[in-house]
């Protein structure tokens, strides 16, 4: 009896979460940010360090809210990742979450975003000033990108992370896709670190193809720490090479120890 109330309830309740955090998503920062968001455009004296950190404060907002609609899920972050500074965070992709949960992490942060995204009214305005990359079609020597893309030098001395899901898309099924090479040829012109991250579980709570947050099943969202390939003085596709395999490695590692924990239980 309880099992078969259980689901005639969850779906009402996965659908009101949605609603209150997707309302929450499109208009909170309307309603909450926006003029924080306009008072560091007249007043910050780094308008994109600012913006950065509003970001980060309305992404923890959105999960707190998160949690407290679904006290039964949890994230735990590594103490290693949050001290991360000053490099390129690659890390596997699971759900739409996830770059969520990255900007939440940390104050100085940029990614690569769909150029669509620049194109939505307010929204689109404070990418742009908080100095994201837009993906576009002639790549990372084109336009605004190969621009940002040249200035993250500075971005990247004053502590700055880029991060970016090499596999380019959500993994249906866990499995580690094909690793594109963006993220380590901007690691390798700037001579930067590449810190490896593993996300866990944001798949069980918003998962790929679906509408509805799964609000009744407990669940723990990890981002864990797995390691760095250090920058090498030469340049070459075979060290490119090298770097995507080490970092293919760490992460189907990382995976295959979640799979032998998950059949053990």
């Amino acid at each position: 009896m309880m099992a078969a109330i259980s689901r005639l309830i969850k779906p009402a309740v996965d659908l009101f979460v949605t609603l209150v955090l997707w309302t929450y998503f499109i208009l909170g920062y309307l309603v909450f940010f926006a003029p924080l968001f306009i008072g560091a455009f007249f007043l910050a004296a780094d308008r994109e360090t600012a913006y950065q950190r509003l970001l980060q404060l309305y992404c923890r907002s959105f999960f707190r809210l998160m949690q407290l609609l679904m006290p039964r899920s949890t994230i735990a972050v590594s103490p290693e990742v949050r001290r991360l500074r000053s490099s390129v965070i690659v890390g596997n992709h699971l759900s739409y979450l996830d770059p969520l949960l990255m900007i939440s992490v940390f104050q100085q942060q940029k990614t690569i975003v769909k150029s669509d995204f620049f194109r939505v009214p307010i929204f689109g305005w404070i990418l742009q000033l908080a100095g994201y990359i837009p993906a576009v079609a002639g790549g990372m020597q084109t336009g605004l990108m190969a621009e940002r893309i040249e200035g993250l030098g500075d971005f990247f001395t004053a502590g700055g992370v880029l991060f970016i899901f090499p596999e380019g898309t959500r993994s249906r099924d866990g499995r580690i896709g094909k690793l594109k090479w963006g993220a380590f040829k901007i690691a390798d012109r700037f001579k930067v670190p590449i810190d490896v991250l593993y996300i866990e579980g944001s798949q069980h709570i918003f998962t790929p193809g679906k509408f509805l947050f799964n609000t009744c099943t407990a669940n723990t969202v990890r981002i864990e720490y797995l390691g760095r390939v250090e920058p090498v003085d030469e340049s070459s596709s075979a060290v490119l090479s090298t770097q995507v395999e080490t970092v293919r490695s760490l992460l189907e590692k990382r995976r295959h120890s979640a799979i032998g924990t998950s059949e053990a239980k």
